[in-house]
């Protein structure tokens, strides 16, 4: 079930899923991280997190499609995201 994605593209969902999956990420992600961003940094942060979420699922050899799958690694993804950028802001 593999199946070729771009680099604007999510397995299982087209360029429009990727930015609802892109904003429900970012927003999940900043209540979790207890931010305050808006909706064209969630979408960005949760864009983000999905290939670097992403690279990490295949990394460990965890496959998700489809609209859940990705939300999920996503998520897992814009959450590092803004972890990493909160201890780098941490130390200065």
């Amino acid at each position: 079930m593999d199946q070729p994605v771009g680099i604007m593209g999510m397995p299982g969902v087209g360029f429009f899923g990727m930015l609802v999956i892109g904003f429900i990420a970012g927003y999940i992600a900043e209540k979790a991280m207890n931010r305050d961003h808006g909706l064209f940094t969630n979408i960005l942060v949760g864009i983000a997190g999905s290939f670097v979420g992403g690279t990490l699922a295949g990394l460990l050899n965890f496959n998700f499609y489809g609209f859940l799958g990705n939300l999920i690694v996503a998520t897992a993804g814009a959450i590092l995201i803004l972890w990493v950028f909160g201890k780098s802001r941490a130390t200065n």
